[in-house]
């Protein structure tokens, strides 16, 4: 099974199981010499793990963090970083009823015919149980990234959006609320929103908004590694997403151009910023924001017609633990997974120059 890995300088290696003993990963390309902050990265586990607040699933996990190489003393080594986090609350018996039976819209039936086995237990390698392996890579690029800042919300549940640009929220009201939206009316409307799907026995999707602060102006290799192009591929391979767009975006695609171009001032900044902080897939200095779409989660509680792995028409109903919206516990996926580009493009310029 290939594309386990991710990442190019700083490499991340994910494997294991949603229902498996254990998950976990090899980090490799991290620079020898970074005090690492341990409180830091559990406490990303902690903003990513289940169980968390009445909105999300309710799987008990610690999502405690074991390393086992690449670090000496709090300090990375420079060697392949290894670490474990153990599944310690699965409850394998709530999908015995999928045993043969592909679910609508997950990854069921593709897995069967691609591999021809499959482990139905909560969708086993294609599960979201494998993004804590992300959240531990990305607390750790966070670290090396220093001065950047890397802060992701909710911008959407539905149709409730934040009608206020990133520059008017304040960040420090992200992790206020339970669905971790900094605009506190907007979160109010949004998290009564979730717990009405939920008591349909249905779900809810959504978007994350994320803001990338700091960046120095030359980072991104044209024309097929571009900037935004893997932070787009970063971001796509999340589980539920559906969508990715940076700056300007759709909306770029109704204007002029006289109105979208970003006009210099004389230090090279832009007055405005409708490239979204990059250009000819290269950081021009200035934020680098984007958006990204979260479908509504795939296991609804309510009664579904589907197939079997006979092509026979069989009847079916979501149970166990599952969130009604995935988009408060993607925020730090969605925040790991670009500090894991921005590291391997920080890395790149670190082998060219010696500047930083």
């Amino acid at each position: 099974m290939a594309g386990n890995s991710f990442g190019k300088l700083f490499k991340l290696t994910t494997f294991g199981e949603s229902h498996g003993k254990a998950i976990g990963g090899i980090i490799d390309g991290c620079p020898a010499g970074l005090k690492l902050n341990f409180e830091a990265i559990q406490n990303e586990m902690e903003r990513r793990k289940p169980g968390q607040s009445k909105i999300v699933t309710q799987r008990k996990e610690a999502d405690a963090v074991e390393f086992y190489s690449g670090i000496f003393e709090g300090e990375t080594t420079g060697t392949p970083i290894g670490f474990v986090i153990h599944n310690t609350n699965q409850k394998s018996k709530d999908y015995s009823h999928i045993k043969d039976v592909y679910r609508p819209s997950h990854a069921d039936y593709t897995y069967d015919k691609k591999y021809g086995v499959r482990d139905y237990r909560g969708g086993g390698r294609s599960s979201a149980r494998e993004t804590a392996c992300r959240v531990v890579a990305g607390a750790i690029a966070k670290q090396l990234l220093k001065g950047l800042k890397i802060n992701a919300f909710t911008s959407s549940v539905g149709d409730i959006f934040i009608d206020k640009p990133y520059q008017e929220l304040d960040f420090n009201k992200i992790e206020s609320n339970a669905i971790r939206c900094p605009d506190e009316t907007k979160a109010e409307e949004m998290i009564a929103k979730v717990q009405a799907i939920k008591k349909e026995g249905d779900t809810i999707g959504g978007t994350i908004t994320c803001v990338i602060q700091n960046v120095p102006a030359g980072l991104g290799e044209p024309v097929f590694d571009k900037l935004h192009a893997e932070l787009g591929k970063a971001m796509l391979s999340i589980n539920a997403v559906k969508g990715f767009e940076y700056g300007s975006g759709f909306c770029g695609a109704k204007m002029k151009g006289s109105d979208h171009n970003d006009l210099f001032n004389t230090d090279g900044s832009t007055k405005t910023n409708l490239s979204g902080g990059v250009q000819g897939g290269i950081s021009n200095g200035m934020d680098i924001y984007f958006r990204v779409a979260f479908k509504p989660v795939a296991t609804v509680l309510q009664k579904q017609s589907t197939i079997n792995n006979s092509g026979k028409t069989v009847e079916m109903q979501g149970k166990g633990r599952h969130d009604p919206c995935v988009v408060p516990r993607a925020v730090p996926i969605v925040e790991a997974m670009a500090a894991l580009v921005m590291a391997d493009y920080l890395l790149l310029r670190r082998q060219e120059s010696r500047d930083w």
